[in-house]
């Protein structure tokens, strides 16, 4: 069996309806090659092509971005390995099974609806993403990066275009989705690995130290943006995926994997599409920034574009149309589908193709918004921050549950479909931390953490208090 095809079954497997109430039997389970496959395609797609620009609107410095995404992203693969990786392996359930058995079926409903809505919006900035490099030929006006409502008819037609075709695929199903991104996938990391040997040429890199040198001792950010420090790109970036590791939503990949190890896999992702990917799409901009065009923008007190399609159609060509396209194309069709499948989880009725066609209206819409792909820094932020304390839940349960005398999954021993233990604790931790973030402007990956560990301490906390009896286990 080949590699794509291992990996497509694996993923086809995940959402097909097989072992979605069960656990994941020793004869379907995979290697470690089948993860790294899928993790290198994953995380090399159309967000980096916005996320590298937008760390150089914040005036980083060169060793607060090269360090800092070197231990964020370090951090992250730890975070998948010892804990992800260690949770699905030992359970092998879905993370909404698994949710199920202990917050209880109205409160998964209510987290479904969330993480749903959630997909919407992140589909809806790779939509406009693809747009980008959609209108070049039409010599559309690209969004600027404080914009954030439709600037033109011709924008509207394209996005729902685009929108449109992306919905209608991914509700074919996701055999379907999984088996062009394999395809996709080495094009699009060839793509950024040109794109930035062009840039470094561009920008007559010719030693390390010029290298360096584009980002120097870091600058004043750009107009409507906030300074990035150290710490904000390791946050950021150990944070940028929480919502699949520290808060458990790629429990539904690791359950497949026959041990803990394959977490490792991920780094794979994470270092071509976290680390050389941003960089390679920061050295686009940086020599967009040099054009007479950007330098005017400036002048007048704006920050230029970081729209994805001009700044890969300047390096590379029609080939850096074709890449941002296929990048958009790969990220939002996974993700509407997996949007799909959430609603379909609050409307079993509906059929697993007409609550995806849903889910792609709505991130249609959201596309025609230019904000959450201009922003898309703080709306990475601010998702991560709203469903990683929900993986808190999972987390304290299996490492402290025991020695603190609470039952492991409560929801479904009890007979209870609210686990009000669940809901205080992530009410009382989102709250408090977002309150701190939003009253005292704290960057929001500054409180991620935080709101993890308060959830986590608060639920058991909460289970001793309002579990009323000892069931069989």
């Amino acid at each position: 069996m080949s590699q794509a095809q291992i990996e497509e079954e694996v993923l086809t497997e995940e959402v097909s309806g097989e072992f979605e109430r069960e656990r994941v039997p020793e004869s379907k389970l995979k290697s470690w090659k089948s993860f790294l496959g899928m993790y290198a395609g994953e995380h090399a797609a159309g967000t980096e092509f916005v996320i590298g620009p937008l760390f150089l609107t914040t005036g980083v410095s060169a060793f607060d971005l090269i360090i800092g995404l070197l231990f964020g992203n370090l951090m992250a693969v730890l975070s998948w390995r010892f804990l992800t990786a260690e949770i699905g392996t030992k359970f092998r359930y879905t993370l909404y099974y698994h949710l199920e058995k202990i917050c209880g079926k109205r409160l998964v409903t209510v987290y479904n609806l969330a993480n749903g809505v959630l997909f919407c919006f992140l589909a809806g900035a790779m939509i406009t993403v693809s747009a980008t490099a959609v209108g070049v030929p039409f010599d559309m006006e690209m969004p600027k990066l404080t914009d954030t409502m439709p600037n033109s008819a011709t924008w509207v037609i394209i996005v729902l275009t685009i929108g449109a075709v992306i919905s209608i695929i991914a509700a074919k199903g996701y055999s379907t989705v999984a088996k062009a991104a394999n395809w996709m996938s080495p094009i699009i990391v060839l793509a950024f690995v040109i794109c930035g040997i062009v840039s470094l040429v561009n920008l007559d890199v010719h030693s390390f130290s010029d290298f360096w040198n584009i980002w120097g001792e870091g600058s004043e950010p750009f107009p409507g943006q906030i300074k990035y420090t150290f710490w904000h790109v390791f946050l950021w970036s150990w944070f940028a995926n929480a919502a699949m590791h520290i808060g458990m939503s790629d429990l539904s990949v690791f359950r497949f994997a026959k041990n803990p190890s394959s977490g490792w896999t991920t780094a794979a992702g994470i270092y071509i599409g976290h680390y050389i990917a941003w960089i390679a799409a920061a050295l686009l901009y940086a020599v967009y920034l040099k054009s007479p065009e950007a330098q005017a923008i400036l002048a007048s007190g704006e920050a230029p574009s970081v729209a994805p399609g001009p700044l890969a159609y300047n390096a590379i060509g029609v080939f850096g149309i074709i890449a941002v396209i296929l990048a958009g194309w790969t990220t939002a069709n996974p993700t509407i589908y997996r949007a799909g499948l959430a609603f379909q989880a609050i409307i079993p009725k509906v059929s697993t193709a007409w609550v995806t066609i849903i889910a792609g209206s709505v991130a249609t819409i959201a596309g025609l918004f230019p904000a959450f792909a201009m922003k898309l820094l703080g709306f990475v932020a601010l998702y991560g921050f709203i469903l990683a304390p929900i993986g808190a839940i999972i987390v304290f349960e299996y490492f402290f549950g025991k020695k603190f005398g609470i039952q492991s999954f409560y929801a479904e021993k009890s007979g209870t479909k609210f686990n009000q233990a669940v809901f205080w604790a992530w009410v009382i931790s989102f709250g408090v931390f977002y309150f701190i973030s939003v009253q005292f402007d704290v960057f929001l990956s500054f409180v991620t953490l935080p709101a993890w560990l308060c959830c986590g301490i608060l639920y058991l906390v909460f289970s001793k208090m309002l579990q009323k009896k000892p069931f069989a286990t």
